[in-house]
């Protein structure tokens, strides 16, 4: 009984704990996937989907990754409402941070009569001091204002380059703008004429690092044009313009239409019409010149004077010139002159007209004749013409004439030399009633610019006729030869005569020193063209290959140095030695070995990209360099080896094997030791060798 009694209690404690652990394993369950739940809707609602939740009894574990440590931060503050922070277990991670690209570097110089400003951002690394320095004086000492921001980034590639392009640019140009950056330049500004915006476009292009992208946006002012002319003249030789000025090609186009056919239809455009009604006045004077078939209209600002052909009639002179004036705008003021008929009056005893000449040969000497009234005027006019055409060029032989001289004789014949330096070759002939040039010129406005000058010297009754022709061969500027022409020219005379050195060095050898002298005579010729120029040294497979490119380099800068000494402009002027690199023929043949050890002249192209090959060739040249100085050193403690590397340059094979003699010795083959023939073998080819060099 009593066992039966202890087996029930027992049965029923066992009961009572397995009902208890059910219960609490279904407790923890609950307590669990609610807490799961509550702390899963709480984040989804902020939108941290990105969390998984794990609930281990109390216990809330959290893993993932948030995109930033703060929206990881915000996720726990989340979770941590719904639960206490006791309870939870942080496994959240933070994404690894994007790698911050580096910003775009940029300079931006504005450059005016007040200083330099500079706006933009630069590397850390860039030396700013040394920019600002470089800035100033690339400005000539102008006030620099430095608005730089810098950043800790690496200096990008490209960036020195552009930036000693944009430096010279800014030098180049007093008003400019210029914006750098690593891969690109945009120039602008503004020059003083037309001649020198082409030419510093022309240095700025030539000037252009390899692989820069460059925009050059240069602009020329219009000229100002005082006084405004116009010169309109029909006679036995045909229309022509000496002199036309306009404000636009608008303007232009409407005065030369009014004189279809006409020679020398060309105006210059620029500043100072006299009014807005020019064309209209220029066209109804051009009008005035047809109607009564010639005569010379002549335009000084707002003067007109119109001279008729001798023999006109009086009525005809009359009725055209007043429908002249009438038809003349307001501002506009009429001056006309019926010249009176040629009368063969002169009587024997009687003074000649006075009269003076100049003539100007095509060597450019002048001589002056003719009559002056006083000493003090002839001091004076062969004063001006010294000082204008070269003291040693002119040939005075003018006379005295105190009385019989018109009033002004001396201003006009100062105006009438001042007009004539505009000839290359001509005769100035000034009279009584008339001033006449005749010449050719090298300058394409030299008919308008004589036009102005005796318009503004003379008075409006004044007459002047001007017969100038034009000659290309005679302008500076059209008769500068291309880039291209220059190395074409030099590279001839090395043809002609090829520069050869002695053997195993770079000294130039006798024989080619004429030839030395005509490169420097092209290249003074071509000392006003615009280019990049590279002396390049070439060698031929013989020798070891650093050896050569030691060689080569050499004699290019000893051909440098020579054009150097015979005060040759090299600023532009590069020398570079290229070994074997670039053979033009056969190395197996003694014909094409000695084609291959040469001279070039090779014209630099601006887009060309250098760098890399220039940093490359450099890299190789001082590896080289190295290896020559340090057998240059073990030759100097070993008699025997330097005797070879002395001699390796273009001689020996390109494994430094040794090989036969040359059927030639020379005197290194007799010296050469009897103990050790088969080094003098060596010795004897690379001697050959450097013998055909």
């Amino acid at each position: 009984m009593r066992l039966k009694s202890a087996l029930s209690a027992g049965a029923a404690f066992t009961l009572a704990g397995g009902l208890c652990i059910f219960a609490a394993t279904l407790a923890v369950n609950v307590i669990e996937d609610r807490t799961e739940l509550d702390v899963t809707r709480a984040l989804a609602l902020q939108g941290f989907d990105w969390v998984e939740v794990a609930v281990d009894g109390l216990i809330v574990n959290l893993t993932g990754t948030a995109p930033t440590e703060a929206t990881r931060f915000r996720a726990l503050s989340v979770v941590g409402s719904v639960v206490d922070h006791t309870r939870i277990n942080n496994g959240l991670a933070v994404a690894e941070a994007a790698q911050i690209e580096a910003p775009t570097f940029t300079i931006e110089f504005l450059r005016n009569d007040d200083g330099i400003t500079l706006v933009g951002l630069v590397p850390a690394r860039a030396a700013r001091t040394q920019i600002l320095s470089a800035v100033s004086s690339a400005g000539g000492g102008a006030v620099v204002t430095d608005l730089l921001d810098s950043a800790s980034y690496p200096v990008p590639r490209g960036w020195n380059p552009a930036l000693q392009f944009a430096l010279e640019a800014l030098r180049l140009l007093p008003r400019s703008k210029i914006s750098m950056t690593s891969e690109r330049v945009i120039v602008t500004g503004i020059t003083e004429s037309a001649e020198e915006k082409a030419r510093l476009e022309e240095r700025l292009r030539t000037e252009t690092p390899g692989g820069l992208d460059v925009t050059i946006n240069l602009t020329a002012p219009r000229p100002v044009l005082t006084p405004f002319t116009l010169r309109f003249v029909v006679d036995e030789a045909g229309a022509r313009f000496d002199s036309c000025s306009a404000d636009s090609e608008a303007t232009s186009a409407r005065i030369l239409a009014a004189a279809p056919g006409a020679a020398n239809a060309e105006c210059t455009i620029g500043l100072g019409m006299p009014s807005s009604t020019w064309a209209d006045a220029a066209v109804t004077g051009i009008k005035a010149v047809q109607a009564l078939g010639g005569g010379t209209l002549t335009f000084s600002d707002a003067d007109v004077t119109f001279v008729a052909p001798k023999g006109t009639p009086q009525a005809d002179f009359d009725r055209v010139m007043g429908e002249l004036e009438a038809d003349l705008p307001p501002v506009f003021s009429l001056h006309a002159e019926l010249p009176e008929p040629e009368e063969d009056t002169a009587t024997e005893g009687e003074t000649a007209p006075p009269e003076f000449t100049a003539t100007r040969s095509p060597e450019g000497l002048v001589q002056l004749r003719g009559k002056l009234a006083s000493d003090l005027d002839r001091e004076a006019v062969e004063s001006f013409a010294r000082a204008a055409f070269g003291a040693s060029s002119v040939y005075a032989a003018a006379r005295i004439q105190e009385e019989g001289l018109p009033s002004g004789w001396s201003l006009r014949v100062l105006a009438g030399l001042s007009a004539f330096e505009e000839l290359n070759q001509g005769t100035l002939r000034i009279e009584e009633d008339r001033i006449t040039i005749s010449g050719i010129s090298g300058n394409p406005d030299a008919r308008a610019n004589i036009a102005r000058i005796l318009t503004t010297r003379l008075d409006t009754s004044d007459k002047f006729s001007i017969d100038v022709t034009y000659e290309e061969k005679l302008d500076p500027v059209a008769a500068l030869p291309t880039p291209e022409e220059c190395v074409a020219d030099l590279n001839a005379a090395l043809e002609e005569n090829k520069i050869t050195f002695a053997p195993g060095s770079s000294d130039i050898e006798a024989g080619a020193i004429s030839t030395i002298d005509k490169m420097a005579e092209i290249l003074k010729a071509c000392a006003d063209v615009q280019m990049q120029l590279e002396i390049a040294g070439h060698t031929d497979s013989q020798g070891r290959e650093e050896m050569n490119l030691n060689l080569s380099q050499s004699r290019a800068d000893a051909v440098l140095n020579a054009l150097m000494a015979r005060r040759v402009l090299t600023s532009h002027i590069t020398a570079k030695g290229y070994g074997e690199s670039v053979p033009i023929a056969d190395n197996g043949t003694e014909e094409g070995r000695e084609a291959n050890r040469r001279i070039e002249i090779t014209l630099i192209q601006p887009d060309a990209p250098e760098e890399p090959e220039a940093t490359a060739l450099e890299q190789a040249e001082a590896e080289a360099g190295e290896t020559a100085g340090a057998e240059e050193e073990a030759g100097a403690e070993t008699g025997a080896e330097a005797g070879d590397d002395g001699a390796a340059a273009e001689g020996a094979g390109p494994d430094d094997t040794p090989s036969q003699p040359a059927d030639g010795t020379t005197a290194e083959d007799q010296d050469a030791s009897p103990d050790a023939p088969q080094e003098g073998a060596d010795n004897g080819e690379e001697d050959a060798s450097n013998e055909q060099n």
